[in-house]
């Protein structure tokens, strides 16, 4: 039995998806952020020593970690040719780029966006309030956000040439890809002025192993 340790509002709900379009048994074990920290519990490093989600552990033994490397290797296992183009065709190439993009490029600018808000809202003496927006305001105008367009541009431009991220059928690629861009959906400036990326928000929620993927999740902060 495939074991997901699973941390609310994180990057897991992407493994839980990926297990649901396999059609896999698996069972999931809660973990729940500090709600002041938005950090995950201690109790995480228990199954790996970062003490991130995901984790996925196996009943042969193995313990699995990093969202790329856990929807390779579970594709690679269990897909008998699902959710993964023929070796050596433009689209297999595809389809690790995006695998690796997603957390290598997509992610680190929203991440920094994430961090540079909570910095202007942070408790802070008043005096010191002008002082920390006016940093925050410089990080945003000079790199974040110049940065955001770019990657939104590219992926808007990406998805114009064929209706998935790896070619005209629908892989892990487009579930490792979720995070990010719904990442970039709820805090990063995607809106209608990107159709493309839009309306493939709209093919992957309207999908039913995304739909059992939350069902067993449990509520997912991206989507509200």
């Amino acid at each position: 039995m495939i074991t997901v340790h699973h941390l609310n509002n994180s990057r897991s709900q992407r493994v839980l998806w990926l297990l649901e379009e396999l059609e896999l048994p698996y069972e999931v074990v809660r973990y729940q952020r500090d709600a002041k920290t938005m950090l995950a519990p201690p109790e995480l490093k228990k199954v790996h020593p970062l003490g991130k989600s995901p984790v996925v552990t196996t009943d042969e033994g193995m313990t699995l970690a990093e969202s790329g490397a856990i929807i390779e290797t579970l594709v690679e296992h269990y897909g008998d040719g699902r959710l993964s183009p023929v070796a050596g065709t433009p689209e297999a190439l595809r389809y690790r780029y995006w695998l690796h993009y997603a957390e290598g490029s997509a992610m680190p600018p929203l991440l920094l966006k994430l961090m540079f808000d909570r910095v202007e809202k942070a408790k802070m003496p008043f005096f010191a309030r002008p002082i920390a927006k006016g940093i925050a305001d410089k990080a945003r105008a000079a790199f974040i956000l110049p940065s955001l367009k770019t990657h939104l541009d590219f992926m808007e431009g990406e998805l114009g040439k064929s209706e998935w991220f790896a070619g005209d059928a629908f892989t892990g690629a487009d579930i490792q890809m979720s995070f990010p861009v719904e990442a970039a959906r709820a805090r990063g400036g995607l809106d209608a002025s990107r159709p493309k990326l839009m309306a493939w928000l709209e093919r992957i929620h309207a999908r039913p192993a995304y739909q059992r993927a939350l069902e067993r999740g449990g509520p997912y902060g991206l989507l509200s």
